[in-house]
């Protein structure tokens, strides 16, 4: 399992763009890891899945609410990372009004979970392999803090304690 002072694995992420811009389309978008995070500090945050009851009531909301708190601590950007297509994560991103202040980026294939150790099998449950639920503070493509929930808790991944840890 990634430990804090590794370097994230440089897998791509996907995300959905609904508007054209510098270098992307509308639709998903390759975001390689390695070069997003270069030279900024990301609130990395991870979910088992998009629309899931807790993720959706608790988990985003919270974050959303503190994102001017996460930027004022020296957060350049807030991710919200799931085992989830660039499309399912642009439906939860208009669902739960993210634009401009998370990034929901689709891990769809699980490289990013798997590079880092942090999956969580729910195969028994006919939902696949999936990413655990954690929190990380990241500083140019290094972990600075992890946070990895007990299976079926939601304690430290919340954007309260990782904001705590931003703040330093």
């Amino acid at each position: 399992m990634i430990q804090v002072g590794d370097t994230l694995p440089a897998t791509v992420l996907m995300e959905y763009s609904e508007v054209e811009g510098e270098g992307c389309s509308i639709g998903p978008n390759p975001v390689p890891v390695d070069k997003a995070t270069a030279g900024k500090t990301i609130a990395l945050f991870a979910v088992p899945g998009a629309f899931t009851p807790t993720c959706s009531a608790k988990h985003v909301p919270g974050y959303l609410e503190k994102a001017d708190e996460f930027k004022a601590a020296g957060v350049d950007e807030i991710w919200c990372l799931s085992v989830n297509d660039a499309f399912v994560m642009g439906a939860w991103a208009r669902d739960q009004k993210t634009n401009g202040k998370i990034r929901m980026l689709g891990d769809g294939d699980a490289a990013f979970a798997k590079a880092t150790g942090l999956t969580l099998d729910l195969t028994g449950k006919g939902l696949g392999l999936r990413s655990n639920r954690y929190s990380m503070l990241v500083k140019d493509g290094k972990v600075v803090t992890l946070n990895v929930e007990a299976p079926g808790k939601f304690e430290v991944s919340d954007a309260a304690t990782l904001l705590a840890q931003a703040k330093g």
